[in-house]
């Protein structure tokens, strides 16, 4: 079976205002405070997300984190995905999930991301997905990264704007979320518009130091 270049991986350490932030590969132990997050956290995190058959509670129950766990790892695997995990000063506090890995001519990918609620605002999703772009551009040898977000996340829009996504268009009623399909920005980044690295473009603003 083939590995996917760059996986499993532990990026930074990169200090944001909210603490030190690292990026690390998802871990079966990860499910306790996984399912507490994300339970916990509903409210700030079903708003963004894609609608799914089974309710909030029974979706992101501790016991569904091992079979998501198998398949997140066999897709990683296969070279089609990077799970990641975001830690605060060494705990659990979000994912960063590169997927959609496609090789050849194109060479892209798309990026996505969550953070629990209280240290929404502190930079650590900014500096997580850095982290995670410069990996996919280093290590990973991807060309093109994209993501979507709804044109109504502010906070989400902040984190693509602050590592130097530009926008490329409005995906119009692009995907189901809580019930109705709804429009999305499309952002992309490509190696060509990093001079250096995104990191360091967040050391530079100040948004971010080296721990």
């Amino acid at each position: 079976m083939s590995r996917h270049p760059g996986w499993p991986a532990r990026l930074g350490p990169l200090r944001a205002a909210g603490g030190v932030v690292t990026v690390r590969s998802v871990r079966l132990r990860d499910a306790a405070a996984w399912s507490r997050l994300r339970v916990r956290d509903r409210a700030h995190l079903e708003p963004w997300e894609p609608t799914g058959e089974a309710p909030w509670d029974m979706r992101h129950h501790v016991s569904v984190w091992p079979g998501l766990y198998r398949s997140l790892r066999s897709e990683a695997h296969k070279g089609m995905m990077l799970p990641m995990a975001i830690e605060l000063d060494g705990r659990f506090c979000g994912q960063l999930t590169v997927g959609n890995v496609v090789r050849g001519a194109l060479r892209s990918a798309w990026i996505g991301y969550w953070v629990e609620k209280e240290v929404n605002g502190l930079g650590v999703a900014t500096a997580a997905v850095a982290l995670g772009l410069d990996h996919c551009f280093g290590p990973v040898g991807l060309h093109r990264v994209e993501a979507t977000v709804r044109p109504e996340n502010e906070a989400s829009r902040a984190v693509l704007r602050n590592v130097g996504f530009r926008e490329e268009g409005l995906l119009k009623r692009y995907l189901d979320v809580q019930g109705r399909f709804r429009d999305h920005l499309l952002v992309a980044m490509t190696v060509e518009e990093v001079p250096g690295t995104v990191s360091d473009r967040l050391v530079r603003a100040g948004r971010a130091t080296w721990s």
